[in-house]
C-alpha cells in the first residue's frame, strides 16, 4: 500500500502563559491551529494564514532564521520541530495518510479568538496554561501537552 502524504503547518499560539487549543472535529481531539500548505506557501506562511483563519489573529512566530544568503537563496523562519503524523492507519498497521508537520510557535497579541467564516467557532478554543495541561493529559494527546509547554516557555521566555 502507497502511504500519502501532505504538507500541513501548526501554530502553537501562546498569550499570557497559555496555549489555545481547540476539540478537532473531525479527528476528535484536542489540537492547535493549523492545516495544509497551499501550493504556493512556504511552511512558515501557512502557519501564519491558518492562525488568522483558525484564530482571527497575527500571530509573532518564534522561529530561528539562519543569516544563510546569496544571489539564489534566503534563509525562512524555521519550525520548531518537525513531525511525521499517521492519520489514517489501517487494521494491519498499514498507514494509508501522514502529515509532515512543520510546528511553529507564536506569541499571540490577546486571547480573543474570532474564527473567520466556516472554522469552528470561538467556544470551542480553550486556553491552557502548563498546569491545565498537565492536569488534563488523560484526554490531550501526549505530544500536544509536551510542545504546548515547550511553546508557553519559548514565548514566555522571549517576552521577559
Amino acid at each position: 500500500m502507497e502511504t500519502t502524504r501532505h504538507f500541513v503547518a501548526t501554530v502553537y499560539a501562546v498569550h499570557d502563559g497559555a496555549v489555545a487549543l481547540h476539540e478537532h472535529d473531525k479527528l476528535e481531539m484536542w489540537l492547535p491551529a493549523g492545516g495544509h500548505l497551499d501550493r504556493d506557501e512556504l511552511p512558515h506562511e501557512a502557519a501564519l494564514r491558518e492562525t488568522e483563519e483558525e484564530l482571527g489573529f497575527d500571530v509573532d512566530l518564534v522561529a530561528p532564521r539562519e543569516a544563510i544568503t546569496s544571489e539564489t537563496v534566503r534563509s525562512i523562519p524555521q519550525p520548531q520541530h518537525f513531525l511525521v503524523e499517521d492519520i489514517n492507519v489501517h487494521e494491519n498497521g498499514e498507514v494509508g495518510h501522514q502529515h509532515i508537520d512543520f510546528i511553529f510557535y507564536g506569541a499571540a497579541p490577546s486571547s480573543d479568538i474570532q474564527p473567520g467564516p466556516g472554522e469552528q467557532p470561538a467556544d470551542d478554543w480553550t486556553w491552557f496554561t502548563a498546569a491545565d495541561l498537565d492536569a488534563r493529559s488523560d484526554e490531550i494527546p501526549a505530544d500536544v501537552v509536551e510542545i504546548g509547554r515547550r511553546a508557553i516557555e519559548a514565548v514566555t521566555d522571549r517576552r521577559a
